[in-house]
């Protein structure tokens, strides 16, 4: 399943302090197996001026192309579900358009990045370096012992988010851009 980009046209206008990020896309992946290369969906958020302009949605075909049974428990998707989607870098190509100059921000982005990297390289694409900030860092540091952990959907609640459908690579970036709206 592939969804097309969205804008917001109902967005409501918040005011920021100077030194928070107001632009940026919020990014999540899912991945089929333990190689970080094996990205089976991406969601992205790009939020613009403190305000969510566009989200996107699409699964990918993962590489090596198989499920291990720990991830298929954790985001529900499967062999099935990818074997007629594009490969990655046809979906980054669709990305690419929407976050061109923008930082990156992930829930623990150490792994979102290790993902986008291992992705580029398993293609032989050039990385271009993005720029990753980490809501979950940025959680441990503005919220510290307030919070039980600072998994994802914890903070996400703590913001005032609802996380409904945890380990959808939207509904996940949707969440991190949220949070990120709040404490980056």
């Amino acid at each position: 399943m592939k969804l097309i980009w969205t804008k917001n046209r109902f967005a409501e206008r918040k005011s920021f302090r100077p030194d928070e990020m107001k632009n940026f896309a919020a990014i999540d992946f899912e991945t089929a197996n333990g190689y970080s290369s094996s990205i089976c969906s991406v969601g992205v958020v790009v939020v613009r001026d403190g305000v969510v302009s566009d989200r996107y949605y699409s699964l990918v075909r993962p590489a090596p192309n198989y499920y291990s049974p720990g991830n298929v428990r954790v985001h529900g998707l499967t062999r099935e579900d990818t074997d007629v989607a594009d490969h990655f870098p046809e979906v980054w190509a669709e990305v690419v358009q929407h976050i061109e100059g923008l930082p990156l921000v992930a829930h623990n982005s150490q792994f979102d990045e290790r993902c986008l990297r291992a992705a580029f390289h398993r293609y032989n694409m050039t990385y271009p370096d993005y720029e990753f900030h980490c809501t979950c860092r940025a959680s441990r540091r503005v919220f510290g012992r307030l919070l039980p952990n600072h998994k994802l959907d914890t903070v996400a609640a703590h913001c005032g988010f609802v996380l409904e459908n945890h380990h959808h690579a939207l509904a996940d970036a949707e969440a991190c851009a949220a949070i990120a709206v709040k404490i980056l």
